[in-house]
C-alpha cells in the first residue's frame, strides 16, 4: 500500500519560505496570489497493519506543524 503525508506549518506560525515565494510572484507579476505557503509531502510505501499516524509522529514538527494522512493513494 501507498498513502500520503502532507506537513505544514500552523496558519500561527510565519512561514517565511511561503512570504519568499508569494513576493516573487508578486514580483513577476501575479498580483493576485495573496497568500502562499509551503509544506512537506512524504510518500509512504507501506503493509497493511502499518500505524501511519505514530509513523506521521516521528516525522513531524509537533509544535509547529499539523499533518494530514492520505491512505491508499
Amino acid at each position: 500500500m501507498k498513502s500520503k503525508v502532507t506537513t505544514m506549518l500552523r496558519p500561527s506560525i510565519l512561514d517565511q519560505q511561503g512570504k519568499a515565494v508569494q513576493d516573487a510572484l508578486h514580483r513577476m507579476g501575479f498580483e493576485n496570489v495573496t497568500s502562499c505557503r509551503i509544506g512537506k509531502t512524504y510518500e509512504i510505501d507501506h503493509t497493511d497493519d502499518a500505524d501511519l499516524v505514530e509513523i506521521t509522529k516521528s516525522i513531524y514538527n509537533e509544535v509547529m506543524e499539523d499533518y494530514i494522512i492520505e491512505r491508499d493513494i
